[in-house]
């Protein structure tokens, strides 16, 4: 995953060797594929399936014809063709679709007779392109679901370039986030996603694991642990796998006597764990607020002190402006 121009597809084109690495070496299930001589190298590309963004069928083929198209080029049978397409076809729940040309489905078809058509020749490794950026939000979930499927079903592993984070956490097990061509940070997904080390990641994950703060919050935030009355200590508390259902405030207020108040918090689900941010203010005291520190850390979660919020002035923005009805226009009401 990554921005654009992050070198995710260029990254995509050195594993299925259409570019050559200026330097070091790219290994595809034991073949080296950036030293192959072209021969060599077209013959592992059969043990590469790609999926593409923009499905790259042959609009005067039926489905079942882009899907034998690699099985022609590999010189099977057409009997052996045959079936295997039919196999294919059914895997992908397009069956009956087989005789149809590409006009004639829609995009999430034509991304599964893409997907069938790359695992045509029982490849190692499965490469998808943004597979699903043009997707609707239901047919993406659909097609993700479908590749899961694939994965578990087939042990096929499948590396996918995206610059979606939906798409990462739905159905990936590891990530690597590239920022400028080269890889700021990788690993576990639950563990980049919950614990961003990389300044791009945190920028990258903030709004997506819910650390993005509320504007007026952010707004009135100030650096630092600042004493004062009418001042709160914000505090941002992670929750993560078994832990994000824990009653902590409760813990908190009843076990360490110390009141908390909720500013914002989300809770979620990553890679199939739930997942929690919680933004709390207590009070602006050193000593309290390492005490909380250590009670929350003591059981297993994440804290992270934000800064200092002036409550009063925090709460005068916040309030609704007072009615006045000598300036009510109804032609304004809605």
């Amino acid at each position: 995953i990554g921005r654009s121009g992050a070198g995710k597809s260029t990254l995509i084109r050195l594993v299925n060797g259409l570019e050559r690495p200026s330097r070091g070496r790219v290994i595809v299930a034991g073949a080296e594929i950036s030293r192959l001589p072209e021969a060599a190298l077209r013959a592992e590309r059969r043990g590469i399936g790609m999926i593409f963004q923009h499905f790259n069928l042959l609009s005067a083929r039926t489905a079942a014809g882009n899907v034998a198209l690699p099985l022609e080029v590999a010189g099977y049978g057409k009997a052996a063709i045959r079936a295997r397409v039919a196999e294919l076809l059914d895997l992908v729940g397009l069956g009956p679709q087989a005789d149809r040309y590409p006009a004639e489905l829609s995009g999430g078809q034509k991304q599964r007779v893409g997907i069938a058509r790359a695992l045509a020749t029982n490849p190692k490794v499965l490469l998808s392109d943004e597979a699903t950026s043009a997707l609707d939000p239901e047919t993406t979930r659909s097609i993700l679901d479908l590749l899961g499927r694939i994965n578990r079903e087939l042990g096929l592993t499948i590396l996918l370039i995206t610059h979606e984070m939906a798409v990462i956490r739905a159905i990936a097990h590891e990530v690597a986030v590239l920022d400028g061509g080269r890889i700021a940070e990788s690993g576990d997904v639950f563990e980049v996603f919950t614990r961003p080390q990389a300044a791009i990641t945190r920028t990258f994950l903030d709004e997506e694991t819910g650390r993005t703060l509320p504007p007026a919050l952010a707004a009135r935030l100030g650096p630092g642990l600042t004493v004062g009355e009418g001042r709160q200590a914000v505090l941002r508390i992670t929750f993560r796998g078994p832990h994000a259902t824990d009653p902590v405030l409760a813990q908190l207020t009843r076990d360490a006597g110390i009141p908390a108040g909720i500013l914002s918090g989300t809770v979620d689900e990553i890679a199939g764990r739930p997942f929690g941010t919680l933004v709390v203010g207590i009070a602006a005291d050193p000593a309290i607020v390492e005490r909380a520190r250590a009670f929350l850390a003591a059981r297993g979660l994440d804290v992270e002190l934000l800064g200092t919020l002036d409550l009063a002035g925090w709460q005068r923005t916040a309030a609704p402006r007072a009615h006045d009805s000598s300036r009510t226009d109804p032609r304004h009401v809605a």
